[in-house]
């Protein structure tokens, strides 16, 4: 998928442990670690701005928009 999210970083850069974030956005340890590990398929535009709120960023911070064409260019032969 190209979408990679950013969740771990933010939280490294605050400091801030998985059961912190999900005391303060109110969610599970398990859907955090789901999200945290690019492993969601959607997210709410609540559970998004809650994450925003509690990581002081912007979506933009927890979200990075990487073309499957970037990730996988194939290698050329001679």
């Amino acid at each position: 998928m190209p979408i990679i999210v950013n969740v771990d970083v933010m939280m490294a850069r605050r400091k801030m442990s998985l059961t912190e974030l999900a005391e303060k956005v109110d969610l599970t340890l398990a859907n955090l670690s789901i999200l945290k590990t690019g492993k969601a398929k959607a997210i709410r535009f609540s559970t998004l701005e809650a994450l925003c709120h509690a990581l002081d960023c912007q979506p933009g911070d927890l979200l990075e928009y990487v073309p499957d064409a970037m990730k996988k260019q194939p290698v050329e032969s001679e």
